[in-house]
């Protein structure tokens, strides 16, 4: 007779768990039963259970057998679907760093300060719903999340659409929109904690890379395709209200791809206890600090370099090809986007500590030339500086997020283990970091406003990499050299 387990929606034995099994059975069994008891132990928890909702149960990556059958093509079609949505998701983030570029020329009358404000709202906000957001996917499932997220996003696109139709829409209105375009923003913290429960501890760095840099990339995209739409075909007024709705269907696609390929996992769990207990390790402050630094200053000047480009060099905010425009901002978010996977690696090979201090380094030297170089009003040049400094933002946000599971698991000592207050911190520093993209762009308004130039806003930021990088050379060199670990 064969005896099944009356527990069907059982976890899988934890590798300690099947242990001890292992051992009793060893004292009162014959030694010849144990294999087969552990083969069938290993081929029950290997055993995945789909649910109506597209739910499964019994989800274990770091089974061999369930991630060679059906594991590794579930993970990765997710993968897929996510890296989709989160790109639209950057893009939505963005919009507003590009649109704004256009709004005087479209009869909207706005202050230098009220520019700035639409430009960093999105981000401040943004920055904000990545908290919550961290929780939705074990609340609701990461499938049924991404279409909600995603069906979000049809707000500020519409919205922007309906907003900048009219120049005589009050200024107010156009904020609470950009503000919602924070709706993007808060995509990467619910897209990167889904993920993460798909992927085995080896190749989780590799998933998540992918997923960021995907979405990274919107930003990107975003500043190279709004400016054609909106001046292609437009004779003397531009197409403002494309520039939100051209998303639409994409955003629908997203939605619709997500409810007939995306999983649910019913082993993804909220651990609050973990993030409480990483709130209270001064190293996750630190290193939010450090993420300011180098994700911040991505997101930061990806925002405002549009405007930077049209107030600083006029005559090189686009060049015309046919009715079209196109403009040359999206470079320096694509060099960041780019490189940031290799900061990931070098990080890997010689140290995240090490590679995070040269970013600064090279950002800081980034930041002077720019200074420097300002009087030549040499566009080559400008450009130049500041795509050094977005490659170096880019390396940084690599080596900084590799350093935190390095830095938790020296910080281990009982209780929380390190590999859970590690997850909880990446989402809680990742939400501090996007702070930047709020910073910047009111202190570079804040400079142009009150002293007429960019550069003091310039010189401060130089300080602060000297900062970022004393900080880094401090605690984690002296922290290395402690541990006699490469952090």
């Amino acid at each position: 007779m064969t005896v099944t387990d009356p527990r069907p929606d059982a976890a899988p034995a934890h590798p300690a768990t099947r242990a001890e099994v292992a051992s009793t059975a060893a004292a009162t069994a014959t030694p010849a039963a144990a294999p087969t008891e552990a083969a069938s132990t290993e081929a029950a928890s290997a055993e995945l259970k789909h649910r109506p909702g597209r739910w499964i149960d019994n989800w274990n990556p770091e089974n061999a057998t369930q991630w060679a059958r059906e594991g590794k093509a579930i993970a990765s079609r997710n993968l897929r679907w996510s890296i989709f949505a989160e790109f639209l998701g950057f893009v939505v983030w963005q919009l507003w760093s590009v649109v704004v570029v256009s709004l005087p020329a479209a009869g909207f009358t706005l202050s230098t300060g009220e520019i700035f404000w639409l430009i960093s709202m999105p981000s401040l906000v943004g920055a904000t719903l990545r908290i919550p957001y961290t929780f939705m996917v074990p609340r609701f499932g990461g499938r049924n999340w991404t279409i909600v997220s995603a069906a979000l996003l049809l707000i500020p696109s519409i919205g922007l659409a309906v907003a900048v139709s009219n120049p005589a829409t009050p200024f107010g209105v156009l904020l609470v929109i950009a503000a919602l375009a924070g709706f993007g923003g808060g995509n990467f913290a619910s897209s990167m904690a889904n993920i993460t429960y798909f992927y085995p501890a080896a190749q989780k760095g590799y998933a998540l890379g992918l997923n960021a840099a995907g979405g990274n990339l919107g930003a990107s995209v975003a500043q190279f395709v709004v400016p054609i739409v909106i001046t292609v075909g437009a004779a003397a007024t531009l197409n403002l209200p494309l520039a939100g709705l051209i998303w639409v269907p994409l955003i629908l696609v997203a939605m619709v791809g997500a409810y007939f390929r995306m999983d649910n996992l019913s082993n993804a769990k909220s651990d609050i206890t973990a993030s409480l207990a990483a709130l209270k390790e001064p190293h996750l402050w630190v290193m939010a600090v450090l993420y300011i630094g180098t994700f911040g200053s991505f997101i930061g000047f990806a925002g405002v370099f549009p405007k930077l480009l049209a107030d600083t060099f006029p005559d090189f905010t686009g060049i015309a090809i046919g009715s079209a425009t196109v403009t040359l901002a999206f470079i320096g978010a694509l060099v960041g986007s780019l490189a940031r996977p290799y900061g990931g690696k070098l990080a890997d090979r010689f140290g995240g500590t090490v590679i995070t201090m040269g970013a600064f380094t090279v950002m800081g030297l980034g930041i002077l030339s720019v200074i420097l170089t300002l009087p030549m009003q040499n566009f080559a040049v400008f450009l130049a500086c500041f795509l050094v400094l977005f490659a170096a933002a880019g390396i940084g946000n690599g080596s900084t997020y590799r350093m935190i599971p390095t830095i938790f698991t020296l910080r281990a000592n009982g209780g929380i283990g390190a590999q859970r207050k590690a997850a909880a911190a990446l989402g809680l520093i990742s939400a501090i970091g996007a702070y930047g993209g709020f910073f910047i762009p009111q202190l570079l308004g804040f400079s142009k406003t009150t002293f007429g130039s960019y550069t003091p806003a310039l010189g401060w930021f130089a300080l602060a990499y000297v900062a970022f990088l004393a900080i880094t050379a401090s605690v984690y060199l002296t922290l290395s050299k402690k541990s006699g670990t490469r952090i």
